[in-house]
């Protein structure tokens, strides 16, 4: 990435926490309805709002109490042009409600000043069709113009970075990847695994990873990570060759059950935090370079508690 990340490298001794899962925490434990799965419409419901802003307190909390940096995403996944659209928002409409995300975001924040080590806003690129579908008409080209919008208003809002998340195949990586490069934006890339072992295109991760690299050079993603997905989903996925050192870390679900499984439950999963924390701090203990750690669908804020508590442990 020709960008300067705003992160220190891989393995420099700082941990990083993100959010848990902020969909299915609003939807389930807040009672707020998301069409189409998107958050930033709840910018329009002063109640949302409200209890968005305490959701967000509650994660940055944990941050705080075992002073670990932050990574704070989670209201724009879907605020691009065909979600957008498909909600009835104009492309001016769409841009307000990206700035009016990160705005949020950064007010949070500021609550914040000298309990966190380092507190980063940034926004989320989410695919451009359906995450758990193939979408095999994509191409890199079609991609990059699509996240151009996206990535575009989030520069004039001035994020510190940007992540691409629940990607499941390569062209899409590789064109939101150089769209990024060329607007300027730091980018990292989340790919999402299923029972597999695999992303749903069928490539494996580590061919995943490679292939992006290879196909973006210098516009190469800061690193990547796993998102929406359980250790049992992504743990036969890794090994120890040289590609993993560009995994910098994992955002999982909190239940094992496939994901088709968990959208069609309705009702929240939270599986057993404690088990899920010790995951990621073996994960941790094997893998000394990755350092970014949070959640994903059925996370919480103690989710992220049992996470901060014992890979912050790993890392004494």
């Amino acid at each position: 990435m020709s960008v300067q990340s705003p992160l220190p490298p891989a393995g420099s001794g700082e941990v990083f926490l993100t959010e848990g899962g902020t969909e299915t925490e609003i939807m389930y434990r807040h009672g707020f309805e998301l069409p189409e799965f998107a958050m930033f419409t709840l910018l329009e419901n002063p109640s949302a709002v409200t209890a968005m802003r305490g959701m967000f307190r509650d994660h940055l909390d944990v941050s705080a109490e075992f002073g670990l940096s932050f990574l704070l995403t989670g209201i724009d996944y879907r605020a691009s042009p065909d979600w957008g659209a498909k909600l009835g928002y104009s492309p001016q409409a769409l841009a307000d409600a990206n700035i009016a995300a990160i705005e949020l975001l950064r007010d949070v924040a500021k609550g914040y000043d000298g309990q966190i080590p380092r507190l980063l806003v940034g926004g989320i690129l989410g695919p451009r069709g359906d995450a758990y579908n193939l979408n095999q008409n994509i191409t890199a080209e079609s991609a990059e113009d699509y996240h151009s919008v996206q990535l575009t208003t989030l520069k004039v809002a001035g994020v510190d970075f940007a992540s691409a998340q629940t990607f499941n195949n390569v062209p899409e990586a590789v064109g939101a990847c150089r769209a990024a490069s060329k607007i300027g934006v730091s980018l990292s890339v989340a790919l999402t695994l299923d029972s597999t072992h695999r992303l749903k295109s069928g490539i494996s991760l580590s061919q995943a990873i490679t292939e992006i690299d290879a196909q973006t050079g210098d516009d190469a993603p800061d690193f990547y990570l796993i998102n929406c997905s359980h250790p049992v989903e992504y743990e036969p996925a890794l090994d120890n060759r040289e590609w993993v050192k560009r995994l910098r870390g994992v955002r999982p679900n909190a239940s094992k059950l496939e994901k088709i499984a968990l959208c069609n439950l309705g009702h929240i999963e939270d599986g057993d935090p404690i088990e899920l924390g010790q995951q990621l701090a073996d994960l941790s203990s094997r893998h000394p370079h990755m350092d970014i750690f949070g959640g994903c669908c059925g996370t919480g804020a103690e989710h992220l508690r049992e996470i901060a508590m014992r890979v912050a442990s790993e890392t004494v």
